[in-house]
């Protein structure tokens, strides 16, 4: 249990004010998009989170409400209630400390160390941001045998505090209702539910003991987290459809006040499955705690396998990459004055951080390969069989370089080029097969869009290492087509196509060549995904033509509402492939930009996605089949 400190009206400290947080929204929560969207929810339930890891709340409890409001209620202490001693208002009277942390940038009980010794919060801009940046929010707060409210308009408070009920005398805890205020959030968004269970899932991991419950008033779903294994359960599930070489390795250890817990497996994957956590604070960017996990755990395989003769004298060191092939591992740390880069919390910058992890890591992991040697030649085997296959496809990538110099700077025969060359006007179609890449290349506005047709199904990039997939001609096109490369030598500015559109037909063949596209994507140019350059395309399902009208709709759904408003008289045509359509068709319905519609592929939890696609394209066939048979029903798509 944490260290209890003391926590009242002088714990609360004021640094600015919040009068530009509606002009400029992406300083605080990172823009208006459905991104920022969430962090409004996360910044409100990262204040829950820092109660529990002071030791004082054991539950909270998230809620969508059916217009879209949402209340996060916490059973801690209580945001205090009364005079500030310090904040003064316009009439230099003392300011309510409930209207201090609601409204005033940087105010709180995380600065000096009065109200927590470890939090989630940097500049202390949370909640009264999103108070800023709603169109209402309500406080509600249990303490002292009270239940006290105060309310806000676009972060103006609605008049002074007020009681407006009892409590138990022990009740204490802290409801924040919000509702997002559509004149700053201009877009046609809303919460999604799947976004925001994989957040408070990865919070529940990494704050143990801590009961999360979510529930969608929406669409009546609900989901409630409790995982007491914390972050070896964590690292379990992330592995449960794979084969894995050794037991979870578990860390845990507090050096100068930063508490420093990391969980290890390796398994019988091709790629790398690392997460590391801030305050609980998903840092997607990684920072200075990844970076001492990993280099550590290569500094010991390679002291282990020289000292074991497992390597060579003549043998080099295994790379970093090496080491990191069928690694899973997730490092959290605790640290009471956390740098970030940003406020959005995605990379932790704190230069000490990275010489904790690597001491505590490095000791944990070298006694657990000396302690289990039968695991610690499985790891270094494994190693030894990445740094060949690395080797070979550094060899298959520089013929590749080599092979394409030589074929017409680069670019592949079949790829239909276009003729504007700034890659920020620039679109590449991926289709399948020659009679749908026919259609797409006369149908095509020639001076920005070009056309890659691939023949049949590409590799599955989940169950290959790169030397096999560099010898793919599928795979060889396109890389050559992008002109980022891959690996080691991917460069986003060499991409020559500011938009790379996947397009296939609607069938099960075509959501599998998306699936394998999106799967190649992923584990091999995670950047174009990241930086918004990938999209998959839309086409039509059904031609309907009534009279001199005809009209393109998109589901099963469309169809049948249109068919009921104009009569069963119209002429029905269903598209199977979009070598069906004529290219003029084609154009008009899906490659139009003024018509089409195109939806960008977004990874909104790497964790999750990394699980999804081991699943769906790995070796385990039961977790697949009910996967498929769960989600069938009211599957829209399966594309992450």
């Amino acid at each position: 249990m944490a260290e209890k400190t003391k926590y009242d009206v002088s714990s609360i400290q004021a640094l600015e004010g919040i009068e530009h947080v509606r002009k400029r929204p992406g300083m605080y929560v990172g823009g208006t998009d459905i991104k920022a969207l969430h962090h409004l929810v996360y910044e409100v339930v990262d204040n829950a989170i820092d109660e529990a890891l002071a030791g004082f709340c054991t539950r909270i409890d998230i809620t969508i409400n059916k217009d879209s409001s949402v209340a996060v209620t916490d059973n801690g202490r209580g945001i205090p209630v009364g005079p500030h001693p310090s904040k003064k208002d316009a009439n230099g009277k003392p300011m309510e400390t409930v209207d201090v942390v609601m409204t005033i940038i940087g105010a709180g009980g995380k600065f000096g160390g009065g109200g927590y010794k470890v939090s989630g919060g940097l500049h202390g801009v949370g909640v009264s941001a999103v108070n800023a940046l709603s169109e209402w929010m309500t406080t509600d707060i249990k303490r002292d045998g009270k239940l006290w409210r105060q309310e806000y308009k676009r972060g103006i408070p609605q008049g002074k505090i007020r009681q407006v009920g009892k409590v138990e005398k022990d009740e204490t805890g802290t409801t924040q209702t919000f509702k997002f205020d559509k004149q700053i959030f201009t877009e046609d968004i809303d919460y999604r539910f799947d976004t925001l269970v994989q957040r408070f899932r990865e919070m529940s991991f990494v704050t143990r003991g801590v009961t999360i419950r979510f529930v969608d008033e929406r669409a009546d779903r609900e989901m409630t987290f409790y995982f007491e294994g914390g972050i070896t359960s964590f690292v379990r599930y992330l592995n449960r459809n794979r084969e894995n070489l050794h037991p979870v390795v578990h860390v845990e250890k507090e050096i100068e006040g930063v508490g420093i817990e990391a969980a290890i497996q390796y398994t019988d994957a091709y790629t790398e499955s690392v997460y590391s956590f801030a305050n609980t604070i998903n840092t997607i960017d990684g920072g200075t705690h990844l970076t001492g996990l990993r280099s550590s755990l290569t500094r010991v395989i390679n002291d282990y396998a020289r000292k074991s003769g497992l390597l060579k004298d003549a043998d080099p060191n295994f790379s970093g990459d090496d080491t990191r092939e069928g690694l899973t591992a997730i490092v959290s740390v605790k640290h009471p004055g956390p740098q970030f880069e940003s406020q959005t919390k995605v990379k932790l910058m704190n230069p000490e951080v990275q010489t904790y992890v690597t001491q505590v890591v490095g000791e944990s992991f070298a006694t657990f390969l000396e302690e289990n040697p039968q695991a610690a030649k499985a790891i270094v085997a494994k190693c030894l069989t990445s740094a060949r296959a690395r080797d070979a496809a550094r060899k298959a990538r520089d013929l590749v370089i080599r092979k394409s110099a030589l074929e017409s700077l680069t670019l592949p025969g079949k790829l239909a080029d276009c003729s504007e060359r700034d890659s920020n006007r620039t679109e590449l179609y991926i289709v399948e097969g020659d009679s749908a890449g026919g259609s797409a290349k006369q149908g095509r506005d020639r001076h920005f869009q070009a056309i890659l047709p691939l023949r049949g199904k590409i590799l599955n990039t989940e169950r290959a290492r790169l030397d096999k997939i560099l010898g793919n001609n599928e795979v060889k096109a396109l890389i050559s087509a992008l002109g980022t490369g891959i690996g080691d030598n991917f460069d986003l500015e060499g991409l020559r196509y500011g938009r790379i559109i996947i397009m296939t037909d609607a069938d099960v063949d075509g959501s599998h060549i998306r699936t394998l596209l999106l799967t190649f994507f992923f584990r091999y140019m995670p950047q174009l995904i990241e930086e918004g350059h990938l999209y998959i395309a839309q086409p039509p399902l059904y031609r309907i033509a009534h009279k001199n009208n005809v009209k393109y709709v998109y589901s099963d759904k469309e169809k049948d509402k249109l068919i009921k408003e104009i009569g069963d008289k119209a002429s029905l045509q269903r598209y199977k492939g979009l070598g069906e359509m004529n290219p003029d068709q084609l154009w008009e319905t899906t490659m139009n930009p003024a018509n089409r519609t195109l939806l960008l592929v977004t990874v909104d939890d790497a964790a999750e996605a990394d699980r999804t696609f081991d699943m769906l394209m790995g070796d385990a066939v039961d977790p697949r089949k009910k996967f498929i048979q769960t989600h069938a029903k009211s599957v829209r798509n399966l594309d992450i």
